[in-house]
């Protein structure tokens, strides 16, 4: 009966991040395929003034255009992001279905920047934020996701190690 429920809650663990995965990509592929759409490269249209544009831009570097020009070097490192998030899905399957949101967080917004990288050599931004000159680096949907992901997950991972005191009084 125990093997049962272990079985059931790593299914449902996977379904989760899958689930989460397939949500993330879907809305950042068809956010960037609007923009591709409805602007033109460069263009710009005020979302909240000044503050918030949808920004037509492409992107060679890395999350909020940073390493630019370094395509080679995200292929590996997505990668080993997957590895990532496979080792921590089977190391966490039984520690609650949100840690597998996050998982399925960053594993969907890096399957949507590797799809550009791939397809396109290069990926879609669009989302720019500040004042006018002095503006945030245009970013997207699987950025973000990414981004929230990493740090859920580095909160999560310095929370569940702290142990509980032991009965020794040296440590």
């Amino acid at each position: 009966m125990e093997a049962r429920s272990v079985q059931d809650a790593s299914m449902r663990s996977t379904l989760v991040l899958v689930a989460t995965a397939v949500v993330v990509y879907a809305l950042d592929q068809a956010s960037k395929a609007v923009v591709v759409a409805g602007l033109v490269l460069g263009q710009s249209v005020d979302v909240l003034g000044d503050l918030v544009r949808i920004w037509h831009a492409r992107n060679t570097g890395a999350a909020f255009s940073l390493l630019p020009g370094a395509f080679w070097l995200f292929v590996p490192v997505t990668i080993f992001a997957f590895v990532m998030i496979a080792y921590f899905h089977r190391a966490f399957r039984d520690r609650g279905l949100w840690i597998h949101v996050v998982l399925g967080l960053i594993l969907g917004g890096s399957l949507g920047n590797l799809t550009d990288r791939l397809r396109l050599g290069y990926v879609v931004d669009f989302v720019s934020v500040g004042i006018g000159d002095r503006r945030f680096p245009t970013f997207n949907v699987a950025d973000s996701a990414v981004v929230v992901g990493i740090g859920l997950l580095v909160i999560y991972l310095s929370l569940a190690d702290r142990r509980a005191p032991t009965d020794d009084p040296t440590g």
